[in-house]
């Protein structure tokens, strides 16, 4: 036989295949409003596993073996999703615990930050809620958190990623901890400035004190000075450190703000090298709110220690046409070599399609956790 007759073969068969998948969820249709009428479950892991492994043992070798496996995982999945979608059409997916608000009540608020007076969070903070917003500051992440998951704040500013350093992974970790959740976000672009004594000069300094992130970050300009480099806990600390040893020969790295803070003069502004480097913060609260504009979710959950899972979950954004913006992963402590992943993906909580990937995700990821929509 010719290549075209060949190709007629494969034509005809896919036609047959076609037409015997539209069956197959014509039936499932049926099954999901079986299921909506009894309260049953969608995903049934016993079931699926006990289908797989039948449909295996009718193939003929180990090639065959796994690609009907992979196609009928396919299939289920697909039946799935088109259950999920049933659901919704009927009002059955229970509504999320999240509560929809016009604005955030910011007014009389109370704003944690982590760090020093004059911290990029400060500075951050402050654009966000306004100069007069009613502040405290704590030395560590989870002091902040601590600080609105007992009420004493209201609000935390907290950076969880930088243009060029990555993502701040205590912060990932803390969002799983504790139950507060991402209402806002806000991004400053990030300029390390040579701070000094109002009476110094470049040429008097010879020791500077900062982060080790912005020492990295500014190498270049410090190459070309043999200065003494010490690292600090922030920017924020340095800055206040020259400012109360009172030694024109001592400078920080730090922004202007910071600066301004401690009485310091700039003596070289944009000593990173990235001219492009910013920080994203978040803005954190006790309440499960989200404002009614949002329009991106977070979300972390955890996968079985098993091949496809990952792909399996995100197959439930890709079905409902959700545009995931960013995926991170993080490990799980005391289990080895299993991980917790974080996405963030374009959406609002009160959209179908939204609430159809969540549920799907919540019957078949573990630990599923929605960290906000702002």
């Amino acid at each position: 036989m010719d290549l075209l007759e060949l190709r007629k073969q494969i034509d005809d068969i896919d036609e047959q295949i076609v037409e015997l998948y539209e069956q197959r969820m014509e039936v499932c249709r049926q099954v999901a409003e079986y299921k909506i009428e009894t309260g049953k479950k969608v995903f049934d892991r016993q079931r699926e596993a006990e289908k797989l492994a039948k449909v295996k043992s009718l193939t003929h070798n180990d090639f065959n073996s796994h690609g009907i496996e992979e196609l009928f995982e396919q299939l289920m999945s697909m039946s799935r999703k088109m259950q999920y979608q049933l659901l919704a059409s009927h009002g059955s997916l229970g509504k999320l615990p999240f509560i929809g608000v016009d604005q955030l009540e910011t007014s009389n608020a109370r704003v944690v930050f982590q760090g020093a007076e004059g911290a990029y969070s400060q500075a951050a903070m402050m654009q966000y809620f306004g100069d007069r917003v009613n502040s405290f500051h704590v030395d560590t992440f989870r002091d902040a958190m601590s600080a609105i998951d007992e009420g004493s704040a209201d609000f935390a500013v907290l950076p969880i990623e930088n243009s060029t350093a990555g993502i701040v992974s205590e912060i990932y970790d803390l969002l799983q901890e504790y139950e507060n959740y991402i209402v806002g976000e806000h991004i400053i672009k990030i300029e390390h400035c040579l701070l000094g004594l109002p009476g110094a000069e470049i040429s008097d300094i010879r020791t500077v004190y900062s982060h080790p992130q912005s020492l990295m970050q500014s190498a270049r300009f410090l190459e070309n000075h043999d200065w003494q480099q010490i690292s600090m806990q922030n920017n924020a600390f340095a800055a206040k450190k020259v400012a109360e040893d009172d030694d024109k020969t001592k400078a920080a790295i730090a922004g202007e703000h910071a600066g301004k803070t401690y009485g310091l003069k700039v003596l070289q502004k944009g000593v990173n090298q990235s001219g492009s480097n910013s920080t994203r913060f978040i803005i954190v609260t006790n309440q499960k709110i989200f404002r009614k504009d949002a329009k991106k979710i977070s979300i972390c959950f955890e996968v079985p220690h098993e091949s496809g899972s990952l792909y399996h979950m995100l197959s439930h954004f890709i079905y409902n046409n959700l545009n995931m913006t960013k995926i991170e992963s993080r490990p799980i402590e005391d289990r080895n070599w299993e991980y917790r992943f974080f996405i963030d993906f374009e959406g609002n909580l009160s959209d179908s399609a939204v609430k159809n990937a969540l549920r799907g995700l919540r019957d078949e990821a573990r630990n599923m956790k929605i960290l906000g929509n702002y």
